[in-house]
């Protein structure tokens, strides 16, 4: 009752020193449009650092559990609005420390790359950090050029989709589950039986279709390599920088500065100003600012009651899943 009270007398005073006043007080933090840092370097022409960083999803993403952002998907595409507004901007670097991600979501900003592309006629180059794998190898070669840091590890060219099968375990503890359906796939990758063989065949032939849609497009955008050779390299497996290299995965090997050095040479640019766009909230003052941690996090065990009524969808993933 003294806390309602107390706030209602600051309302008052506000009031009455004012003479009128309009208090708003969220209830939620609202996420607040991209702006821009220069984070090195100076001049009029300009070099953009964008980050794509994280398991690459269409999904939103939270923070502290009630801060809702927005998804890598919406936070690319408004980067490339924001970036296609302004006429000093000279080229696009995208600072990738990803394992990949849904096909969909990675085929996106696959799009929306070479979309900006050839709209602006602007050079895109791609820098790897610890992890550019599967679905983050997928986006990348949307650029001009790719680099790897020394450590960077790449490659993972496939797709994947799985599901528990917790048949066992429900008939250990006594729980069965029961399914009306109309058709006898309906409940195709349910969690509740084994897989019969013809829908694994089933699902064998949609993630064949969509591995060959990673070779198409590794094929398009890796002009130097054939077929034949990018087959060969996409087996699932995962590639140093220095195999990557020698496969021809990548253009080279080194640090985000020399990739920027690069940038700036390729543009015949001595001097420029490298900037980031970043949310208010967010600490943004060097090159490397803003990196996550890339492998997936997965929890097997949800602790939403919601999540824990119906299981979740399968999905298909451009992702290195160790």
């Amino acid at each position: 009752m003294r806390l309602k009270l107390s706030f209602l007398a600051i309302l008052l005073s506000l009031f009455f020193l004012n003479g009128c006043a309009i208090v708003t007080i969220p209830l939620l933090p609202t996420t607040e449009e991209l702006q821009e840092r220069v984070v090195e370097g100076y001049g009029n022409d300009k070099i953009l650092l964008l980050d794509i960083s994280g398991v690459i999803s269409e999904e939103k993403r939270r923070r502290m559990g009630f801060r809702e952002e927005v998804s890598v998907v919406d936070e690319l595409k408004e980067a490339l609005k924001k970036a296609e507004k302004d006429k000093n901007l000279k080229g696009i670097i995208l600072r990738i420390n990803s394992p990949g991600g849904t096909v969909t979501a990675s085929d996106i900003i696959h799009h929306e790359l070479l979309t900006y592309k050839k709209r602006t006629g602007q050079r895109i180059m791609a820098c790897f950090m610890d992890v550019g794998a599967s679905g983050a190898y997928y986006v990348a070669t949307a650029a001009d050029e790719i680099v790897s840091h020394p450590t960077t590890i790449t490659g993972s060219i496939g797709v994947v989709a799985m599901k528990f099968n917790v048949q066992g375990l429900m008939s250990k503890i006594g729980v069965e589950q029961e399914t009306i359906k109309s058709g006898d796939k309906k409940d195709i990758m349910s969690p509740f039986r084994p897989s019969t063989p013809e829908e694994q065949k089933i699902l064998q032939t949609i993630i064949q279709t969509l591995h060959g849609r990673f070779v198409d497009v590794i094929v398009d955008g890796r002009k130097p390599l054939g077929r034949d050779a990018v087959e060969k390299l996409a087996d699932g497996r995962i590639y140093t920088a220095d195999q990557a290299l020698s496969a021809g995965l990548i253009d080279r090997i080194g640090y985000l500065d020399s990739t920027i050095e690069g940038m700036k040479k390729s543009l015949g640019l001595e001097k420029a100003s490298i900037v980031v766009y970043y949310r208010p909230d967010s600490y943004k003052s060097t090159i490397y600012s803003g990196l996550t941690p890339a492998p997936p996090q997965f929890n097997l065990i949800s602790i939403n009651g919601q999540e824990l009524l119906a299981p979740p969808g399968v999905r298909f993933m451009y992702l290195w899943l160790p």
